[in-house]
């Protein structure tokens, strides 16, 4: 195993900086144990929640009889759980594949609970979830802590030594996966590990606009889904201070576009059409509100909710709202907001009638509030993907939906890496500024029902952008991966 947390892309990582990487590997080590000598037997499972939809197959660290390996086509689709993101990005990779011929496999590094691997993404998880939290109740650890850590804490280059080190804990989990079939990491933690575990193919896809070490997993290709985050990446910008770095290599780094699922690229064009007829013929205008990171940034929602209701009575407006697996951010809502159950359709843990109110929604009239909730963590995000396209606005932070093809409204973001997802989709027309607090977040909502410029504007936008490729991310990223076992 090469030692790739001592020089990256030729810039040398200080003593004293490896010094801290080898401590928190050994940190792990000794918390968890080093798990890399015992057997890592992996087996293939059909995934039965979206394994009919996208054609995934599950790759169990387990013992057990299972599917064979398809090294032909088969690509892996490598992930964590930290928050809805990672998996949403790893959806429309699956869903690209699966468009294109490909079989996806999943490999989530976060759901082998008896592996060192498991255990370590879990402990920096939660660590993450805790800092999350804390921010959206205090502006004084938001403004000195959490902010400065998701901008330029992990923006270093000896953060990334730290990550490259932990790594290796990560890396036995593919002990038993064939080493020809392609990998694409939707984090760079997968990536980091499959590098370290000699798999032959591996693609690191970066998913924010805001260039940092954390991202970097040296020896795999990293893909980019903006230019402003190319050329960030290609200088390793501001990475160790105002220092010049050697910059990554021409064929380290690839743009493509942004990451989207085939379903929501392939319908762009009549999607748009059916917002536009909607707002001309007077029907209500669709909101949906995905709420995810166990409810952070509840109270902008319960302030957009309670500006709507007076006109979801009068269907000038109707509301999606997603709660994901969080069912008590939905029964807190309803607390707060009594007036919000009588107008509300409970669409909870029952898939099937979340597919078919998705389906019949294309073309069908909707009114009221509709709430879901499903335990399922591939329900729970894929829910929102499905009422994307009946949706005329998805009100979201600035993350991973910065990037979809769907007129958005972006609330406070969560972390300061974020808000260059907003500015990106503000400068290619497809989404709002960052509204910063509830006012100018509600400003925004009257602009969209009483203007007529501002929905159709972003539709346009959309469809332009489509033509120039934009929202073909996922796509060349598979295409990406399978050229690297083609050459």
């Amino acid at each position: 195993m090469k030692d790739r947390a001592k020089v990256i892309f030729g810039n040398v990582i200080s003593d004293g900086d490896y010094r801290k990487a080898e401590k928190s590997k050994a940190k792990y080590a000794r918390k968890f144990k080093d798990d890399s000598a015992l057997p890592h037997p992996a087996r293939v499972v059909e995934n039965p929640h979206i394994g009919p939809s996208l054609g995934v197959q599950d790759i169990r660290i387990e013992p057990g009889e299972g599917l064979p390996f398809d090294t032909e086509k088969g690509i892996i689709v490598g992930n964590i759980r930290m928050g809805f993101g990672h998996y949403r990005i790893s959806m429309a990779m699956a869903s690209a594949a699966h468009a294109l011929g490909y079989q996806p496999y999943w490999m989530d590094l976060n759901s082998y609970p008896d592996t060192t691997c498991t255990k370590v993404i879990s402990a920096q998880n939660d660590l993450y979830s805790l800092g999350s939290r804390i921010s959206q109740k205090s502006k004084l650890f938001n403004r000195f802590v959490w902010e400065p850590m998701n901008y330029e804490g992990f923006r270093k280059l000896s953060y990334n030594a730290s990550d490259q080190k932990n790594a290796e804990l990560m890396a036995p989990v593919f002990q038993n996966v064939p080493r020809d079939i392609p990998v694409i990491g939707t984090h760079v933690w997968p990536a980091q590990a499959a590098i370290h575990a000699g798999m032959q193919y591996v693609v690191n896809a970066i998913p924010d606009n805001w260039p940092m070490a954390l991202h970097l997993a040296e020896g795999s290709l990293h893909t980019v889904q903006t230019h402003y985050a190319y050329q960030g990446y290609r200088i390793l910008n501001g990475m160790r201070g105002n220092e010049v770095l050697r910059p990554m290599g021409e064929n380290d780094l690839l743009y493509t576009g942004h990451y989207i699922d085939h379903e929501l690229v392939a319908n762009i064009e009549s999607d748009c059409a059916a917002r536009m007829a909607r707002k001309d013929t007077g029907k209500p205008m669709r909101f949906l509100l995905t709420i995810g990171g166990a409810g952070a940034q509840k109270e902008i929602f319960a302030a957009i909710i309670r500006h709507l209701l007076p006109l979801i009575r009068e269907q000038k407006a109707a509301l999606y709202v997603n709660v994901g697996d969080y069912r008590n951010v939905w029964d807190e809502l309803a607390r707060e907001i009594p007036e919000l159950g009588g107008l509300s359709t409970l669409h909870f843990d029952d898939w099937a009638d979340t597919c078919a109110f998705a389906q019949a929604a294309l073309t069908g009239d909707v009114t009221g509030v509709h709430a879901f909730y499903h335990a399922n963590i591939f329900q729970a995000v894929y829910a929102t993907n499905l009422l994307m396209r009946s949706c005329d606005v998805l009100v979201t932070k600035p993350s991973e939906l910065a990037f979809y093809p769907v007129p958005k409204l972006f609330i406070r973001r969560i972390g300061g890496h974020e808000q260059w997802g907003a500015i990106h989709s503000a400068e290619i027309g497809d989404g709002t500024l960052e509204c910063r607090d509830v006012p100018h977040t509600l400003q925004m909502i009257d602009l969209f029902l009483q203007d007529n410029v501002t929905l159709r504007d972003m539709c346009d936008n959309i469809c332009r952008n489509k033509t120039m490729g934009i929202y073909d991310g996922a796509y060349r990223v598979v295409k990406a991966a399978m050229a690297l076992k083609n050459k």
